[in-house]
């Protein structure tokens, strides 16, 4: 069968009449009458009972002629859907993320993409930094959402664009201030108190420039970090300071993350900045991706989340 045979077969069944089916599809009505013959034969069940003054559907012809109406209305749609697919308004994103991130620039990025691409389905996975840029280099995923690569440290393969920079802060156990274990100036922590404290913070082998720039803090200052626990997921590094374990400089934005037995404050001196970017890979932007990046690389202030 083909499409034409299909289209034959609802033309006679909306009209209940072969010569009105007929003129509507612009043919005479003896080759209609030998095709739907045709149909009938090659499917091996009658769509239609004939009489000198009637036709009518076959029990099989009323219940195929749902499907056959799915069938052709799917064929119409297929050019829209082409459409929407070379422009990105339709097909797949798939999105890592650093944890970090989920506190900061992606809740804001997500809702904007979605409410401009609703037909897109997005696939998010939460991922290290280094987990990431090698999974983008082996052709993986679309794009990622990472703290900022190391000078010279990007893959060739890979463009990187930044996204946000903030202070880090640091998040101490709750009991350590109410004790006076951790003292406070003002309502800010002095640096003295920071690089004697036990830390908590990431691996450097999955997050070296954020690593780097906590330990470099303390390393400036004339100390050398007592790292206790390293985690790779920044709410297990909060529940650690929950459990009273150390303490951990993170960014600003992870105050969004409220922690029982947890409280963030602010440092004293300059604090380091974090960087948090994205990257993907170079002459290889399918056209949901390129929707993204229109959004994503707005200006931050554009990315706040609709009301």
């Amino acid at each position: 069968m083909d499409l034409r045979q299909l289209r034959q077969f609802v033309a006679v069944a909306e009209t209940l009449h072969f010569g009105r089916a007929a003129e509507r599809l612009g043919m005479t009505q003896p080759p209609l009458s030998q095709s739907i013959q045709a149909l009938e034969r090659e499917l091996g069940a009658s769509l239609f009972t004939r009489t000198k003054r009637s036709v009518s559907l076959t029990p099989f012809g009323e219940q195929w002629l749902g499907h056959v109406r799915t069938a052709l209305d799917g064929i119409a749609a297929l050019p829209e859907i082409a459409q929407q697919l070379r422009d990105g308004q339709a097909g797949r994103l798939e999105l890592s993320f650093v944890s970090t991130a989920d506190y900061s620039v992606l809740p804001a990025l997500i809702q904007r993409y979605a409410s401009l691409h609703p037909k897109v389905k997005v696939v998010l996975t939460e991922a290290t930094s280094d987990v990431q840029l090698a999974a983008l280099t082996e052709g993986r995923g679309h794009a990622g959402i990472v703290v900022a690569p190391a000078a010279g440290s990007l893959p060739p393969s890979l463009h990187y664009h930044r996204l946000i920079s903030e202070p880090l802060i640091a998040a101490v156990p709750e009991s350590w201030i109410r004790k006076g274990l951790m003292p406070l100036v003002g309502d800010k922590i002095p640096a003295g108190a920071v690089v004697r404290a036990p830390l908590v913070i990431f691996p450097r082998h999955a997050a070296p420039a954020f690593h780097d720039l906590v330990t470099g803090y303390i390393n400036e200052r004339g100390h050398s970090p007592r790292i206790i626990q390293e985690a790779i997921q920044m709410q297990t590094i909060i529940s650690l300071i929950s459990a009273e374990m150390g303490l951990a400089l993170v960014p600003q934005s992870l105050q969004n993350l409220a922690r029982t037995g947890v409280h963030y404050v602010e440092l004293l001196d300059e604090p380091p900045v974090l960087e948090t970017g994205i990257v993907w890979r170079r002459g290889d932007t399918p056209p949901t991706l390129q929707r993204f990046l229109d959004i994503a690389l707005e200006p931050l202030d554009d990315l706040k989340p609709d009301c």
